[in-house]
């Protein structure tokens, strides 16, 4: 795909709503914009809100939790449409820490422009704030206040600033093995099937684009499903 339109779809301006529910000098402040298509489905939407009394309530305890690193209050709901695995759009909830809310929403949208195909899309309490349980359900999810994967620090999760993408298809590589059966098809990252983040595909493109960095290019482990702001 040409990189010109790939830069374009980046590019375009804020696609957010909702700037009525944003703080000061929040990035939901800007004017929404959207981007219109021709194959049948809507267009990308994309918005960023605080988090409402009812989402506070049901991340806590299992998603977060007093002594966490971030404060609820600089955490963000991003809602942003993508393509499901049955060519469908779909609507997700996404949480992010509030710096990163809008890098966010552009890299969905170029997701969403390529019609690159995302399972689904749900905050993690949904799963009870289990990672595994969200893994196994194949779900795309950001904030968790948990520990790192294999030591005692906290995840980069734990500060919303991390995207784990279609974690089946994208499976966490330690000394060449899955924990998730499921992923263990997806191993061989040479055979590419939809879904799949590889080297140079849309998926890594539209992150790193986006200003996140992937788990793909570590060497042991390797995070294939894994995009955070930092580079951890």
């Amino acid at each position: 795909m040409a990189r010109g339109w790939f830069v374009a779809a980046l590019a375009a301006g804020p696609i957010i709503a909702s700037p009525a529910l944003a703080a000061p000098g929040d990035p939901a402040r800007a004017g929404a914009t959207t981007i219109e298509v021709v194959d049948g489905l809507p267009a990308f939407s994309g918005t960023i809100t605080p988090l409402s009394a009812a989402a506070r309530k049901a991340m806590t305890p299992s998603a977060w939790r007093k002594g966490c690193p971030v404060g609820l209050s600089s955490l963000r709901a991003v809602r942003v449409r993508y393509v499901g695995f049955d060519g469908r759009a779909q609507l997700g909830t996404i949480v992010v820490h509030r710096a990163h809310a809008e890098r966010t929403v552009r890299a969905f949208r170029a997701l969403y422009v390529a019609r690159f195909p995302v399972r689904r899309i749900h905050p993690i309490e949904r799963y009870r704030g289990s990672d595994d349980r969200s893994i196994d359900a194949d779900n795309t999810s950001a904030f968790n206040c948990r520990r790192v994967t294999g030591g005692t620090g906290w995840s980069e999760h734990a500060y919303g600033r991390a995207i784990d993408l279609n974690p089946i298809e994208n499976p966490y590589i330690l000394g060449g093995r899955t924990s998730h059966k499921a992923s263990e098809r997806f191993l061989d990252r040479s055979r590419v099937r939809p879904g799949m983040a590889v080297e140079g595909s849309i998926a890594v493109k539209a992150f790193t684009h986006a200003g996140f960095r992937w788990g793909g290019r570590w060497t042991n482990p390797v995070d294939t499903q894994h995009f955070s702001t930092t580079g951890r």
